[in-house]
């Protein structure tokens, strides 16, 4: 039985691990041919052995232009087309007002802000009629946590880059949406609050997501069953930012 995606071509950053890794893999079990941008050759090598035969890897830091280009030339000459493309890239550096640095900053930004810009303003010759554009965000657009101010105002920004830009969706003829998780069980996450983060006591589900949650929307945003949904935050967080 052909899958949601059966014949699409998805492009996927931050593919190495957790919520990207996840929705590569859920996309390739639904058909799509699928390439993974991450920073790290060495696990994105390794997703890549995971998922098979329908992924291609390509070693991207979505903050450096040219690692962009390097990218969608890969995708233009194997697949000359996207269909589906996930600007799913994040950074966090935790800091609070009063030790807040310059370097966080344009970490944070680099990654967050001008890396989504640029992966989806690069993209646009190749992408195809009707695609659809899903941007990572992030229920810290309501509710920042504890010393991630600095991610949450980037991903305020994205919120807002994401509103402007469905506005010409009739033009360039595609869809644009935001995808924001909740704390979900990744490697960043751990990395940013530490593995003690007790953050399944904010969540009215009573527990925090997984990635393979997260993925499962991003399918549906992707599909053909969401061709009316443009301009959305669709939260992911088990009620978190909610109520």
């Amino acid at each position: 039985m052909a899958g949601v995606l059966a014949g699409k071509v998805a492009v996927v950053t931050g593919a190495n691990s957790g919520i990207g890794l996840a929705i590569a893999k859920r996309f390739a079990a639904e058909g799509a041919r699928v390439f993974l941008a991450g920073r790290r050759q060495e696990p994105l090598d390794a997703a890549v052995a995971e998922i098979g035969s329908a992924a291609t890897g390509v070693r991207a830091d979505v903050s450096v232009q040219a690692d962009l280009d390097d990218l969608y030339s890969v995708v233009r000459e194997e697949a000359g087309r996207i269909d589906v493309l996930v600007a799913n890239a994040g950074s966090a550096v935790p800091q609070q007002l009063g030790e807040i640095t310059e370097e966080a900053i344009d970490a944070t930004f680099g990654t967050n802000v001008k890396g989504t810009v640029f992966t989806v303003q690069k993209a646009l010759p190749l992408l195809s009629d009707g695609a659809s554009i899903v941007v990572t965000g992030s229920t810290s657009t309501l509710r920042p946590g504890p010393s991630l101010e600095i991610y949450g105002a980037s991903k305020a920004a994205v919120r807002n880059l994401v509103r402007s830009w469905a506005l010409g969706a009739r033009e360039r003829k595609f869809r644009v949406n935001v995808l924001s998780p909740g704390p979900t069980e990744t490697p960043g996450l751990v990395g940013a609050v530490g593995p003690d983060h007790q953050l399944a006591s904010q969540v009215p589900l009573g527990r925090i997501g997984r990635p393979d949650e997260i993925a499962a929307v991003a399918t549906f945003l992707a599909s053909d069953a969401s061709s009316f949904v443009n301009g959305v935050d669709w939260f992911v967080d088990g009620g978190q930012a909610q109520v």
